[in-house]
């Protein structure tokens, strides 16, 4: 088993067996998801791209610049 402390505001450094199988490095995002009460798993939540490819369909086109302007949209606080 694998163990990490929890500091005083609230961080841990995930350890080295475990950002080895998870495939991340310094500055990848992870997500904890509760599975059960008080149960949790620790997901990788960066993907290349390239594993990203087929995930979403849709025949829409849209404009770069509709797309820089959802973008925008979802910049704002």
């Amino acid at each position: 088993m694998t163990s990490a402390t929890v500091t005083a505001k609230g961080q841990i450094t995930v350890p080295a067996a475990v950002r080895k199988a998870l495939h991340i490095e310094a500055g990848d995002r992870i997500e904890f998801v509760e599975v059960a009460e008080g149960k949790f798993e620790i997901l990788a939540a960066s993907k290349d791209a390239k594993q990203l490819k087929g995930m979403i369909s849709t025949n829409k086109k849209i404009s770069i610049e509709q797309m820089n302007q959802a973008i925008k949209k979802k910049q704002k606080p």
